[in-house]
């Protein structure tokens, strides 16, 4: 791991902290990107996602989840009443592997101090993560996707306890349009989640357009351990097809 020269201190915001976050050479990756893609949206965003690393898009465009995959997460945003001026977007590693390959461990574990610090600046109420890789990291389980998507865990990221939900990455719908339905019903549980943490009125359950439609999905609270580093494995964005 290459070592940075920055200071590990925190700024006392998130502008700050982003400004910071832009000189950051503490892995190799800061050899071959384009731009820090450090995150975007609310400052006090109760809802914060979680993806992977930036792709091809994110690393030209600077902007999170851009390209199809964005466009898809701002139609579910939209299913459920928010906009991506709502929510936060951030990502476990802040600039973009060489070819859109998975994030080394050091990698990961270089960025990871970005990510926290991000998260106790915004202190949302619940945090969605994207794919393999974010929920590894956060919940320290080795479960992939398939098996821990739409299950509720209470963990506590640096000082602040959240609700974290794993989900599918969007772009994972790109690729198979089953998947779809699913981050439908996921999301719409989701916002019942939300309003719930935040003491509102849960939104009705969704209507089922027909007769043998996917059932929506339940978010059981289980038990997770605080936050745990590891050696996660999923994939980015729309570039990869490792999402699940």
């Amino acid at each position: 791991m290459a070592a940075g020269t920055e200071s590990l201190a925190a700024p006392h915001d998130l502008d700050g902290l982003k400004q910071h976050a832009s000189a950051c050479t503490r892995c190799v990756l800061a050899e071959t990107r384009t731009q820090v893609v450090f995150g975007a949206g609310s400052p006090t965003a109760r809802l914060l996602f979680v993806g992977e690393a930036p792709g091809f898009h994110e690393d030209a465009q600077g902007v999170p989840l851009s390209g199809a995959a964005g466009e898809l997460l701002e139609k579910l945003l939209a299913d459920i009443g928010l906009r991506r001026e709502d929510v936060y977007i951030a990502s476990v590693v802040k600039c973009r592997p060489p070819a859109t390959r998975e994030p080394l461990p050091d990698e990961i574990e270089a960025c990871q101090p970005w990510l926290v610090q991000q998260i106790e600046q915004i202190r949302p109420l619940v945090i969605a993560t994207l794919g393999n890789v974010a929920t590894r990291l956060l919940t320290g389980s080795p479960d992939a996707i398939t098996r821990s998507h739409g299950v509720v865990r209470d963990i506590t990221v640096g000082s602040v306890p959240v609700k974290l939900v794993p989900l599918y990455h969007p772009a994972a719908a790109l690729y198979t349009q089953a998947l779809l339905a699913v981050l439908e019903e996921d999301f719409h549980a989701l916002a019942a989640l939300l309003a719930r943490e935040a003491g509102e009125p849960e939104p009705p359950p969704r209507v089922q357009a027909a007769v043998g439609a996917p059932v929506l999905l339940e978010l059981p609270l289980a038990a997770a351990p605080p936050v745990a580093g590891g050696a996660p494995a999923g994939a980015a964005d729309e570039d990869q097809l490792g999402l699940f």
